[in-house]
């Protein structure tokens, strides 16, 4: 059995979509989470039915961590002692990350209590910082291995005894080739790291673009959680540049997050109010090829925000390419796997409206362009990012934990 941790569950779109490939594939697994989702990005019956499997870690009572650290020595013997000289003394990144681990092995002991007589061949953890560490000492008590897949945040923003989960992992699951170069100049053995990205289910997508009917404004789309990393704030500089430039177009951006207002009032301030729609609503994976059939166009301009926060491979411009759409976005982390410039899309520097005005000027204005990269951008996400396919690595490693253990 594969023991799944992540943060928030199957909320996550990247843990829904890779244990739904999990799953066809024939391979057991059971999915552990700290909390339950703030809000979950499908609608479907195999991942409801998957989100009522899951076994939340949090609200956990005091006492109950109390019984369990206190019973840990006897249950797990030199384990313990061994995963609790690394929680006191190992490499952290600052004194509140070694704090908050020593409560995860905390809580670790009380999981993996209550592990201890179920069949676990190998724990996983999507995303690496804080469900990471519960995992990593999870598997240290239980004396089983332990394996993870980093994103964006978790290794950045709010990263949490790398240095350790790298010198334990088993494996080291890279969802691009930024990450697999991360990794080696953080201490990782080639051996250890396979990619596998993370893709997409192509066969829920087609390509739909719309035909732009004569005379109607070029329609710019754009999605995700209203946050820094995504550049929104670029996009909206840039529009107010294709306006003064006289483009004849209209936006949307879909999403909903924290920084709605300060890009409603941004818009405002610009005077695009009639040019450019917020939603305010997420997106349902399901909903999001009716969404991309209504554009010609799919602009994602993230950044390296401010809190260290970045999108390793934003699955939005996956979608997008998978309904058809060319796609301009930026050179960060795992993005140019994704769209290679001048093949499979148009990628400018992070914050550079002026250039992300140009490109997007450039597909406008030569729809021979737009077409020949939408269709290429198509063939490459069928190719190599597939989850069918893209995933064939990860199965491997955990049929071969499987069989380990057998």
């Amino acid at each position: 059995m594969i023991h799944y941790m992540s943060t928030q569950g199957v909320g996550d779109a990247w843990v829904g979509n890779e244990l739904r490939v999990v799953a066809r594939a024939g391979i057991p697994f059971r999915l552990h989470a700290l909390t339950r989702p703030a809000a979950t990005y499908f609608s479907s019956a195999d991942i409801a039915e998957m989100e009522r499997g899951t076994r939340y870690l949090y609200p956990v009572s005091g006492w109950r961590v109390a019984r369990d650290v206190l019973a840990a020595p006897g249950r797990f013997g030199r384990r313990f002692f061994a995963a609790l000289g690394n929680a006191l003394t190992g490499e952290r990144e600052s004194l509140r990350n070694r704090l908050v681990g020593i409560w995860h092995l905390a809580v670790a002991c009380h999981w993996a209590a209550t592990l201890r007589d179920e069949e676990v061949s190998q724990i996983h953890s999507q995303w690496i910082h804080s469900g990471g560490t519960v995992a990593m000492y999870g598997a240290w008590l239980l004396g089983v291995p332990f394996s993870f897949t980093g994103h964006a945040a978790d290794l950045f923003r709010n990263r949490s005894a790398l240095a350790d989960k790298i010198r334990r992992a088993a494996f080291i699951i890279c969802i691009s080739e930024f990450h697999r170069d991360f990794f080696l100049r953080n201490g990782a053995r080639p051996e250890q790291l396979h990619i596998a990205y993370c893709g997409l289910d192509t066969s829920h997508f087609s390509p739909r673009r719309r035909v732009r009917p004569e005379g109607a404004p070029w329609h710019i789309l754009s999605a995700g959680r209203l946050v820094e990393k995504k550049g929104f704030p670029v996009l909206i500089r840039a529009c107010e540049i294709l306006k003064g430039r006289g483009v004849d177009f209209t936006c949307t951006i879909g999403g909903s997050g924290p920084d709605e207002a300060a890009l409603r009032a941004q818009i405002a301030a610009a005077g695009l109010g009639d040019r450019i729609t917020l939603t305010g609503t997420a997106l349902k994976q399901e909903d999001i090829p009716a969404f991309m059939e209504t554009g010609d166009v799919f602009c994602l301009p993230c950044v390296w925000a401010s809190d260290n926060d970045v999108d390793g491979l934003p699955q939005m411009l996956m979608e997008a390419m998978a309904c058809g759409l060319p796609a301009v976005s930026t050179r960060l982390v795992g993005i140019p796997d994704l769209v290679r410039h001048e093949e499979t899309g148009l990628l400018v520097e992070s914050g550079d409206a002026e250039g992300l005005a140009e490109a997007l000027m450039r597909l406008e204005r030569d729809p021979a362009l737009a077409d020949r990269l939408a269709e290429a951008s198509h063939a490459h996400l069928l190719e190599t990012f597939d989850l069918r396919t893209c995933l064939e690595p990860l199965l491997s490693l955990y049929r071969a934990a499987l069989e380990a253990r057998t």
